[in-house]
């Protein structure tokens, strides 16, 4: 029989520490937690992504936008531009992105599952099928930018190529921007609540960041034309903007993972490299620097939402807070 000494001290010990190991008591006026959540256990499920998703978002999002590069060349008659970012886009968005994310989900055949079942409601599923759509226009373009070029074919069939060429790269370009932003709607779109509660962020930064981070590949592999340091200079002033928009658009407890924990330095470091660094080494015309800062930066901030999904889902008083942020702003 437990007696009243020992009801007293499990009734402190909840009090303090929002648990109470050992067994417990069940009566009225028993132990209550002070924590949020069940005894300060999570409420959502924390995102359980290893260093594969990072890498996928950020080698999807430059092999996209590589793929809008290529398209503008094209239409500008820059071959060797298109031509080399043909070639990013297809390495990274039809090799390497595929590998990565089938690593994630540990079966090749759970990849090809994903396939099975179109839904537009589904961020997930959306992405499978515009990575498959991305590979399948970006490959025969390549193929046929390629063949163009060294002019294998003769006469009519060369022409044919080039308008084929043209039409992949253009289909290209369109799921390249596609699979440049869904990853930013993917986890946007999720009850994590620092993610939710920049879902509008999101799309942006990803896909700025990877159209920054197409063009100063480009340019770091030798490509210095004035159109490719015009899209750095805007990625860079843009990602400046949206590092000032997060430190300004603070939600207290909601996104405390952001603001208050390490996870959020890695954004803030992330967004710092790619946004105000670049852009000042840019304007000093030290382009090379600015070219590495801004893909370090991309990278690093990539990282850094994950592990800041990982630090707000574990923590029920930020879900908390931010259905109450929500039900405010619905009323409002």
């Amino acid at each position: 029989m437990t007696t009243e000494p020992r009801l007293e001290q499990l009734r402190e010990k909840a009090w303090q520490d929002g648990v109470v190991p050992g067994r417990g008591v069940d009566v009225v006026g028993g132990p209550i937690p002070r924590k949020p959540g069940y005894y300060g256990q999570a409420v959502v499920k924390p995102p359980v992504w290893t260093w594969e998703i990072p890498l996928y978002f950020f080698f999807g999002g430059m092999a996209g936008m590589s793929a809008v590069i290529a398209s503008g060349a094209v239409l500008s008659h820059h071959v060797d531009l298109a031509r080399v970012a043909m070639w990013i886009a297809v390495i990274g968005g039809a090799f390497i992105s595929p590998v990565l994310l089938i690593l994630d989900l540990g079966r090749p055949h759970l990849f090809l599952n994903m396939l099975r079942v179109f839904k537009h409601r589904s961020a997930m599923s959306m992405g499978a099928w515009i990575l498959t759509a991305f590979g399948a226009c970006a490959v025969p373009g390549l193929i046929a930018l390629e063949l163009h070029t060294h002019q294998i074919l003769p006469g009519a069939l060369d022409q044919l190529l080039r308008v084929a060429a043209g039409i992949f790269i253009v289909a290209a370009a369109i799921f390249g921007t596609l699979l440049a932003t869904y990853t930013g709607v993917l986890i946007g779109a999720s009850a994590i609540p620092a993610w939710f509660l920049h879902r509008t962020l999101l799309p942006i930064h990803f896909g700025t960041a990877g159209l920054g981070s197409a063009a100063a590949l480009l340019e770091l592999i030798g490509h210095r034309i004035a159109p490719l340091h015009a899209i750095g200079f805007f990625a860079a002033t843009v990602e400046t903007g949206l590092l000032i928009w997060l430190s300004i658009d603070k939600h207290g407890a909601a996104d405390r993972a952001i603001h208050e924990h390490g996870s959020g330095w890695l954004v803030r470091i992330g967004e710092i490299l790619n946004g105000p660094v670049a852009l000042g080494l840019r304007s000093f015309g030290f382009i090379p620097f600015a070219a590495i800062s801004f893909l370090i930066g991309s990278l690093v901030s990539r990282i850094g939402w994950i592990a800041v999904g990982k630090v707000s889902g574990a923590d029920p008083e930020s879900v908390f807070a931010a259905e109450q942020y929500v039900l405010n702003h619905e009323n409002d």
